[in-house]
Protein backbone atom coordinates (compact mmCIF):
# COMPACT_ATOMS: atom_id res chain seq x y z
CA UNK A 1 0.00 0.00 0.00
CA UNK A 2 1.28 3.13 -0.91
CA UNK A 3 0.29 6.44 1.76
CA UNK A 4 0.18 9.44 0.58
CA UNK A 5 1.69 12.91 2.24
CA UNK A 6 -1.63 14.87 2.83
CA UNK A 7 -0.93 18.25 2.04
CA UNK A 8 2.23 17.70 -0.22
CA UNK A 9 0.74 15.18 -1.78
CA UNK A 10 3.63 13.59 -1.78
CA UNK A 11 4.07 9.19 -1.43
CA UNK A 12 6.10 7.55 0.46
CA UNK A 13 7.50 6.25 -1.91
CA UNK A 14 8.10 9.63 -3.95
CA UNK A 15 9.86 11.21 -0.48
CA UNK A 16 12.35 8.49 -1.24
CA UNK A 17 13.36 10.02 -4.64
CA UNK A 18 12.99 13.15 -3.65
CA UNK A 19 15.94 12.56 -0.09
CA UNK A 20 18.24 11.83 -3.09
CA UNK A 21 17.33 15.11 -5.33
CA UNK A 22 17.48 17.29 -1.99
CA UNK A 23 20.34 15.90 -1.92
CA UNK A 24 22.37 15.92 -4.68
CA UNK A 25 20.97 18.09 -7.67
CA UNK A 26 20.07 18.10 -10.79
CA UNK A 27 20.49 14.43 -11.71
CA UNK A 28 19.25 12.32 -14.91
CA UNK A 29 16.65 9.37 -14.35
CA UNK A 30 19.99 7.00 -14.70
CA UNK A 31 21.42 9.24 -11.93
CA UNK A 32 18.78 8.98 -9.82
CA UNK A 33 18.15 4.79 -10.15
CA UNK A 34 21.80 4.08 -9.49
CA UNK A 35 21.11 6.04 -5.98
CA UNK A 36 18.56 4.28 -5.21
CA UNK A 37 19.86 1.03 -5.88
CA UNK A 38 20.98 0.01 -2.74
CA UNK A 39 18.16 1.14 -0.88
CA UNK A 40 15.45 0.11 -3.00
CA UNK A 41 14.26 -2.68 -5.31
CA UNK A 42 12.40 -0.77 -7.42
CA UNK A 43 12.94 -1.07 -11.38
CA UNK A 44 14.37 1.66 -13.32
CA UNK A 45 10.74 1.94 -14.61
CA UNK A 46 9.07 1.88 -11.10
CA UNK A 47 11.46 4.86 -10.37
CA UNK A 48 10.98 6.75 -13.63
CA UNK A 49 7.15 6.69 -13.44
CA UNK A 50 7.97 8.25 -9.71
CA UNK A 51 10.43 11.43 -11.13
CA UNK A 52 7.31 11.96 -13.82
CA UNK A 53 4.49 11.96 -11.12
CA UNK A 54 6.40 14.14 -9.36
CA UNK A 55 6.83 16.66 -11.97
CA UNK A 56 3.26 16.32 -12.48
CA UNK A 57 2.74 17.58 -8.78
CA UNK A 58 5.53 20.10 -9.17
CA UNK A 59 7.67 18.42 -6.61
CA UNK A 60 10.18 18.05 -9.36
CA UNK A 61 11.31 20.58 -12.15
CA UNK A 62 13.44 18.98 -14.77
CA UNK A 63 15.66 20.91 -17.96
CA UNK A 64 16.04 18.83 -21.29
CA UNK A 65 19.51 18.61 -22.19
CA UNK A 66 19.56 16.33 -25.81
CA UNK A 67 17.88 12.56 -25.17
CA UNK A 68 17.86 13.48 -21.55
CA UNK A 69 16.55 15.13 -18.47
CA UNK A 70 18.13 16.58 -15.60
CA UNK A 71 15.65 16.56 -12.43
CA UNK A 72 15.87 19.17 -9.28
CA UNK A 73 13.26 19.70 -6.60
CA UNK A 74 10.77 22.79 -7.03
CA UNK A 75 10.07 22.38 -3.45
CA UNK A 76 12.68 22.94 0.00
CA UNK A 77 13.37 19.61 1.95
CA UNK A 78 11.98 21.96 5.01
CA UNK A 79 8.99 23.52 3.39
CA UNK A 80 7.86 19.81 2.23
CA UNK A 81 8.41 18.96 6.46
CA UNK A 82 6.53 22.10 7.36
CA UNK A 83 3.93 20.49 5.19
CA UNK A 84 4.16 17.27 6.43
CA UNK A 85 4.15 18.36 10.24
CA UNK A 86 1.39 20.48 9.49
CA UNK A 87 -0.85 17.61 7.70
CA UNK A 88 0.09 14.76 10.93
CA UNK A 89 -1.26 17.24 13.18
CA UNK A 90 -4.29 18.33 11.68
CA UNK A 91 -5.32 14.36 10.79
CA UNK A 92 -4.10 13.18 14.07
CA UNK A 93 -4.47 15.68 16.62
CA UNK A 94 -7.32 17.16 15.01
CA UNK A 95 -5.05 20.35 14.16
CA UNK A 96 -4.09 20.56 18.55
CA UNK A 97 0.11 20.94 18.27
CA UNK A 98 -0.12 21.44 22.12
CA UNK A 99 -1.92 17.47 21.69
CA UNK A 100 0.73 16.52 19.45
CA UNK A 101 3.52 17.91 21.92
CA UNK A 102 2.23 16.16 24.88
CA UNK A 103 2.03 13.50 23.14
CA UNK A 104 5.60 13.02 21.48
CA UNK A 105 6.85 14.67 24.65
CA UNK A 106 4.89 11.59 26.82
CA UNK A 107 6.36 9.31 24.67
CA UNK A 108 9.91 9.73 24.24
CA UNK A 109 12.33 9.81 27.33
CA UNK A 110 14.00 13.40 26.74
CA UNK A 111 17.07 14.07 28.73
CA UNK A 112 17.11 17.24 30.66
CA UNK A 113 19.35 19.19 28.54
CA UNK A 114 16.72 18.49 25.69
CA UNK A 115 13.89 19.71 27.51
CA UNK A 116 15.68 23.00 28.72
CA UNK A 117 16.13 23.63 24.94
CA UNK A 118 12.31 22.94 23.96
CA UNK A 119 11.42 25.34 26.86
CA UNK A 120 13.55 27.98 25.39
CA UNK A 121 11.85 27.17 21.97
CA UNK A 122 8.56 27.90 23.32
CA UNK A 123 9.39 30.38 25.50
CA UNK A 124 10.89 32.62 22.10
CA UNK A 125 7.53 31.65 20.25
CA UNK A 126 5.52 32.95 22.51
CA UNK A 127 3.35 36.40 22.16
CA UNK A 128 4.35 39.27 24.60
Amino acid sequence: MTTTTEGSGISDAEWEVMEILWHEEPLTSREVVERLAGRTDWSPKTIKTLLGRLVRKGALTYDEQGNRYLYSPAIARDAAIRAEGRSFVDRVFGGDPKMALLHFADLVDLPPEEVEELRRLLDEGEEP
